[in-house]
């Protein structure tokens, strides 16, 4: 089976929900939510992946001809790259009936683990979301990232002792879920919060804390000062803002106002290709998300589709750094990318 034969069965396996499409870029789906689509005119979804298009790499073979590493390291942890599977929740709803949270995640985490990466996996309104990630996590030796939506502070706690219980290496929390509309209208109150109130949540948990939705260099020095040892930089794939920008374009400065500090920053939003978490690294990621692909190799190819193109990231930003004069991801500099 190769990719174009997941995309086949992944599109049959969705009825419509999601068009498979060979490039996924956000022009096919455009706003259809429920479904893989963005809110509003759909503008965020494709505006994130033409940013990396724009984004050019240098190549560089006057270098010693040895093979690439690209070996990375987070929180404790060694990868076969910097290379994540985004969170996904509700994929029954958006993606269709032939996965719920339970299959899907028990067929994403483990696959992505013996890939050598790690899924970071999704919530919902339904407790089951949540109940079946952090199951197949601990299933897997504690190699995911559970990722708890900003709701009320009494169902936080019930979510992080389910992270405790799996024995997660890391958590995150998506506080850009705050413009979805199932939190928005909760009560208790749920979804936007103060720096002072995330530093308490992030002072409850003895495990690495990522906040996932950062779009602004001074919403990533608040994540900072509340203690989270990584930000995302995300726009919950144009999903809960119109017309906000892309991430590729405010990636520089949120790195640049984090400078000097101890936070990793990660990124997500329209990355395809391991020569897009090569651009990434170059402008100084530590790492890369990539969702709705990885729906499509679950839905059209269950374990192997999610191997497959695991080992296809991996190739290609190996391909890309030999390429470019790097053996090692310590290795990739601002130098190697041109940016528009």
């Amino acid at each position: 089976m190769d990719y174009d034969e997941v995309l086949k069965r992944a599109r049959a396996n969705m009825n419509g929900a999601c068009a498979s499409c060979p490039v996924c870029n956000g022009v096919a789906c455009g706003n259809r939510i429920p479904g893989p689509g963005a809110k509003g005119t759909g503008d965020v979804a494709r505006r994130n992946f033409s940013a990396w298009a724009d984004i050019r790499v240098n190549m560089d073979t006057l270098v010693e001809n040895e093979p690439a590493d690209t070996t990375a390291h987070l929180f404790g942890r060694t990868f076969a790259a910097p290379v994540f599977a985004g969170p996904v929740g509700a994929v029954a709803t958006h993606y269709g009936d032939v996965h719920n949270d339970v299959t899907y995640n028990n067929i994403l985490v483990p696959a992505c683990a013996k890939a050598g990466i790690a899924a970071f996996t999704g919530d919902g309104v339904e407790p089951t979301v949540m109940q079946a990630a952090t199951a197949a996590i601990r299933a897997s030796g504690g190699a995911g990232v559970p990722t708890v939506k900003p709701w009320d502070p009494e169902t936080i706690v019930e979510k992080l002792q389910l992270v405790r219980d799996a024995g997660a290496f890391a958590v995150a929390m998506d506080v850009d879920a705050a413009g979805l509309p199932f939190l928005k209208n909760l009560e208790p109150p749920a979804g936007r919060m103060t720096a002072g109130q995330l530093a308490a949540i992030i002072a409850s948990v003895d495990v690495p804390f990522i906040v996932k939705g950062i779009m602004t260099p001074k919403g990533a020095l608040k994540a900072a000062e509340a203690g989270a040892a990584a930000v995302i930089v995300s726009n919950h794939g144009g999903r809960v803002l119109d017309q906000c920008p892309a991430t590729a374009e405010m990636l520089p400065e949120i790195v640049s106002a984090l400078e000097g500090g101890d936070v990793r920053v990660l990124v997500d939003g329209g990355i395809r290709t391991g020569v897009d978490v090569f651009k990434a690294l170059a402008m100084g990621a530590s790492g890369a998300l990539i969702a709705r692909p990885f729906v499509n190799a679950v839905y059209g190819g269950a374990a192997e589709g999610v191997g497959m193109l695991a080992s296809r990231y991996i190739s290609e930003l190996s391909d890309t750094m030999e390429m470019c004069g790097a053996h090692s991801l310590a290795e990739i500099s601002p130098d190697m990318v041109r940016l528009p």
